[in-house]
């Protein structure tokens, strides 16, 4: 058996990514023993989504990364969509490389991933040229997600707000409601969904079923960012039950 050694930054009022990405990789683990899942998180604090609130968070990478360099983790995965997405476009690789310093800074090679820059290349491995999303975000962050993914080549030809601003309550939303959310979208165009443009906002037990019930691939910002640490730890991006991006048992 290989330990691999996961490393996250994530918001201080995140309940989910500790939850939801665990869970993924245990069920992966039951049908393919040889690799286990440890993982070591490092926090930065948010309590409200707002514009003001996730700039401040994101001035705390650098301290945040020096700490989790302590564990020398295998890889990296910084957990907040949103507050790169609202920074402008392609500010994810900026993220990705302020992270990169605070490691090196620790003495720590691990290689560095974002839910933002995960959910474009899941896109891109799927071949996603359209796509509807739900998001719990108030409007005018969803927007600036939907303009981030359309900067990076891929159409959003519709997406729904659930317009839920204080960060704890996203996590209590029932991931299960999302089985009729999906069908708020204009689909008529779209060739995948992103059930949950958020790492907060609970969705795994809703993903496989909305993609049974659409017929068309369905991810999540968590699905997206397990599928870029398995490719990142040079592992098949497996997952049982979590939409085709994690279909790849081989």
């Amino acid at each position: 058996m290989t330990d691999h050694h996961i490393g996250m930054i994530v918001p201080s009022s995140n309940l989910t990514m500790e939850d939801e990405l665990p869970r993924m990789l245990r069920a992966r683990q039951e049908e393919l023993p040889e690799d286990r899942f440890l993982f070591h998180s490092s926090r930065m604090r948010m309590q409200h989504v707002t514009p003001e609130q996730l700039r401040a968070m994101n001035a705390q990478t650098e301290r945040a990364a020096l700490e989790l360099a302590d564990a020398q983790p295998d890889v990296v995965a910084s957990a907040c969509l949103v507050a790169l997405m609202a920074q402008g476009p392609g500010y994810h690789c900026t993220a990705e490389r302020e992270i990169a310093a605070g490691l090196r800074a620790g003495d720590c090679a691990a290689p560095v991933l974002s839910s933002a820059g995960a959910l474009l290349g899941a896109l891109e491995a799927l071949g996603a040229e359209r796509v509807a999303l739900v998001a719990p975000y108030m409007k005018d962050l969803t927007g600036k997600v939907v303009d981030y993914i359309q900067d990076a080549g891929v159409k959003v030809v519709d997406s729904l707000s659930l317009q839920v601003p204080d960060n704890l309550d996203v996590a209590r939303l029932d991931p299960d409601d999302l089985r009729t959310h999906w069908q708020r979208l204009d689909l008529a165009d779209a060739d995948a969904i992103v059930l949950s443009a958020c790492v907060q906002m609970p969705s795994l037990s809703a993903v496989q079923y909305v993609e049974d019930a659409s017929g068309l691939p369905v991810l999540s910002a968590a699905t997206a960012t397990v599928h870029g640490l398995l490719t990142a730890l040079g592992l098949r991006p497996y997952v049982p039950n979590a939409g085709r991006l994690l279909a790849d048992r081989g």
